[in-house]
């Protein structure tokens, strides 16, 4: 199978799933599919990079059912700038020379799925979260973004930590009051079940794109469950902490929101608009990153 010249591979790697798209020359969506989340972090550890090449070879085998791209542009999570082991495995099994995948953080595609460089500011809510700015000579500028141990306010694992934290320091007061919380009976069933060995095995034993997955369990929860109400709600002014410290150190531009975390729940974005600066222009974006990654790789391959 020879590479088709006119056709670019986008990937975009989350702690939740992985999706990659083909695109022809003219913008159009060829193909496109999912596999198993990634994050580049996980190459500081052995079973982590068998877990990349694994998901690698997967998304490689969907990929080539379709066609073999020319060139590749990958988004991934946690990307640092070292991505020569990464870009070899991808090149091996694409059967495309490793000068033509070319590799960035998640988060770069991410912005310019929503705008061109300087227009606006993204605020992403994933597993994670970060506020972005690329400016219009091509700077990347972050506000959080610092990993989940650390901070990354508003994202899936942060919701999904303070459910958990919640819920156990209530355990501590009141043993038993899992069972009159809405909120907690959800978790729980989530974590498989109600003892502190299921919940420290999941937190500390799970991937943190799972661990993300728990805050689908606290959004069902929402009005049913004070506690679920209160975190949605902070979430969302977690979020917009992001974009103020943008607007603070930028000026003011459009602020478009996106990610998985942040559809949780409208009072994720309604919260987060409620402490933004009166008359930012606030969008909630459905945008494709792995979209607009394809789209790129193909124009890379129209112009070289």
């Amino acid at each position: 199978m020879n590479p088709h010249s006119d056709i670019g591979l986008g990937i975009d790697a989350g702690g939740t799933q992985t999706r990659w798209a083909l695109a022809a020359r003219d913008g159009a969506i060829l193909a496109e599919g999912t596999v198993a989340g990634l994050s580049a972090l996980q190459m500081s550890k052995l079973e982590g990079r068998a877990s990349v090449h694994a998901t690698f070879t997967a998304l490689a085998r969907d990929v080539l059912a379709h066609a073999r791209p020319s060139r590749v542009r990958a988004g991934l999570t946690g990307f640092g700038g070292d991505g020569a082991q990464l870009q070899g495995w991808l090149a091996e099994l694409l059967g495309v020379p490793p000068d033509a995948i070319a590799m960035c953080n998640d988060i770069d595609i991410a912005y310019r799925a929503c705008f061109l460089p300087g227009e606006g500011y993204l605020v992403y809510a994933g597993t994670g979260s970060i506020g972005a700015f690329i400016d219009a000579d091509g700077s990347f500028h972050r506000a959080g973004g610092r990993g989940v141990v650390l901070d990354d306010g508003g994202g899936g694992f942060w919701i999904a930590r303070e459910a958990l934290r919640h819920i156990w320091r209530r355990e501590d007061e009141a043993p038993g009051s899992w069972e009159d919380s809405p909120m907690a009976r959800a978790v729980f069933e989530h974590v498989g079940g109600s003892d502190w060995a299921h919940s420290r095995q999941f937190i500390y034993g799970q991937e943190r794109g799972e661990v993300g997955k728990l805050a689908l369990a606290v959004a069902a929860s929402a009005g049913k469950d004070p506690a679920a109400d209160a975190i949605l709600l902070e979430a969302g002014r977690e979020l917009g902490r992001l974009a103020k410290a943008l607007i603070a150190r930028f000026g003011p531009r459009p602020v478009a929101l996106s990610g998985r975390a942040a559809d949780l729940h409208p009072a994720i974005a309604a919260s987060m608009r409620s402490i933004l600066p009166s008359g930012t222009i606030v969008t909630q974006s459905a945008m494709r990153a792995h979209h607009a990654a394809a789209r790129l790789a193909a124009h890379d391959g129209a112009t070289t």
